[in-house]
């Protein structure tokens, strides 16, 4: 296992962090700041390493800051509590393992964080996540743009730093092999460990950060009080560290035998990981995902898993990192686009508005089961997901309604929403990453899905038996 500040580390780092802003570092500033934003965790994040070497480099304390804001469009008690759930954690590691972290909660939309600008006003350095999706880079912009102080962004998203891809990959077939060459040495360990210096406790008090005790809080009433959509309501899967290990160690032990076939039942409740949740969040390291795959599963399983988890993540990261078209029909490829501009006009078998696929009122039994189980537990099986974003293709005027309906759909109801898996999955359902297919009605030569084929890959009558209640979502906000 390397040390902390050990060659390795260092090596990982010069990848991974990369400067936001012009600004000097202040030598005479009180602290290193991190602000804890993609990367919910205190393990296997390598901007805190990144913040905790330059704490120690400098001779200054460290302070962890975390905020939840209510900025996003999408921000329900959903995902407030999930991500609540999640800092409770992040407290409980951060006390054990000696780092100083506060967490800020706001209640309102566009609330500005005194806390945090009188944190950064005395900062050396501020550390943050570096992440494209979920409004993370729009955020740091903000703060590079008014810090006195020199701001860097620590990729720890990947497995593999972002930066060892410079340029969008096309396919998984390009991105592969080349990530076969680095993925072991970027899955060695790390002994993590806090700064030297404490954080003085007069310092803490002089930042009147009005924190919320996360020790003693009741997450569901706190995002009752917070300016949120209250009517997608939390579901039964719990966020944070702990919860995702025991999905992580459950899968392991019971979900990896005969993995490549199990994982396209969606009636099989352990034959895929359904880990996306906490990797969205950052609540558990995908190396640390990858580690405990190959430690703990035949190595045929190992790798068809690691093959959907690493190659399949990194490639919808690099995406989203290289393409700023990622959430638009811009992304992609030219074929798809002529077939899309010669079969708009095919005439559809039935049109459905977003209030309907919202509330699982369509004439297939099968994609209302889907859409149900997103409602109802904020998840969906992959291999009815690939079902239920294909279907929509069909059922809209316009391709770029079809887009828009799947994104709002997903970023409204999926724990994993706003995540560079998400917009990838939802572009592949359009062509991205694929090739063409011979040309049918409306599908053109993108690859067609029937949601009919699927009752001869798996027990669609069981799957929508499970999912046959109806939503208990106050829907009119669709």
């Amino acid at each position: 296992m390397h040390p902390l500040g050990s060659p390795y580390v260092r090596d990982q780092l010069a990848q991974r962090a990369g400067r936001v802003n012009e600004m000097r570092l202040v030598p005479e500033g009180e602290l290193v700041l991190y602000l804890m934003q993609s990367t919910q965790r205190i393990h296997e994040n390598w901007a805190l390493r990144y913040a905790t070497l330059e704490a120690d480099r400098l001779n200054r304390p460290l302070l962890i800051l975390q905020e939840l804001d209510c900025d996003d469009e999408h921000a329900s008690d959903r995902t407030h509590v999930f991500a609540l759930q999640g800092a409770q954690d992040v407290a409980r590691a951060a006390a054990a393992a000696g780092y100083a972290f506060r967490f800020i909660l706001k209640r309102r939309r566009n609330e500005r964080s005194r806390a945090l600008d009188r944190a950064i006003a005395r900062a050396c350095i501020v550390v943050t996540d570096a992440c494209p999706t979920g409004g993370v880079a729009e955020r740091t912009a903000r703060l590079a743009a008014t810090a006195p102080c020199r701001v860097v962004a620590v990729d720890s998203v990947g497995v593999v730093p972002a930066a060892m891809l410079p340029r969008e990959e096309y396919a998984a077939r390009t991105i592969r092999p080349k990530l076969a060459k680095l993925r072991d040495i970027s899955l060695e360990p790390v002994a993590d460990r806090p700064p030297r210096r404490e954080l003085p406790l007069s310092l803490l008090a002089s930042l009147e950060i009005d924190a919320l005790d996360l020790t003693r809080a009741d997450v569901a009433r706190e995002a009752a009080r917070c300016e949120i959509d209250h009517d997608v309501p939390p579901v039964a899967i719990r966020g944070g560290t702990y919860a995702g290990r025991a999905r992580l160690e459950r899968f392991v032990e019971t979900g990896l035998q005969n993995y490549s076939e199990r994982r396209v039942d969606p009636t099989d409740p352990d034959g895929s990981s359904r880990l996306s949740p906490w990797l969205r969040y950052g609540h558990i390291s995908a190396a640390e995902v990858a580690r405990a795959v190959l430690a703990g599963a035949p190595a045929a399983e190992a790798e068809s898993f690691l093959d959907e988890m690493i190659v399949w993540r990194e490639l919808s990261l690099n995406f989203c990192l290289h393409n700023p078209a990622h959430a638009t029909l811009a992304a992609l490829p030219a074929w798809v686009h002529r077939s899309m501009a010669e079969h708009e006009g095919d005439e559809r078998d039935a049109i459905y508005t977003r209030e309907e696929l919202a509330a699982a009122a369509t004439d297939e039994p099968l994609w209302n089961a889907g859409q149900r189980e997103l409602l109802a537990t904020g998840q969906m099986h992959n291999a009815v997901r690939m079902l239920w974003g294909k279907s929509v293709l069909l059922w809209t005027d316009r391709y770029a309604d079809a887009l828009s309906h799947l994104i709002w759909l997903n970023d409204h109801y999926a724990l994993d929403g706003r995540d560079p898996n998400s917009y990838a999955n939802i572009l592949w359902c359009f062509g991205k990453f694929d090739r063409p297919f011979a040309t049918r009605p409306v599908w053109g030569t993108i690859r067609p899905m029937s949601l009919e084929r699927a009752r001869g890959k798996f027990d669609v009558g069981a799957y929508v038996s499970r999912w046959s209640g109806e939503p208990e979502l106050d829907l009119a906000s669709a």
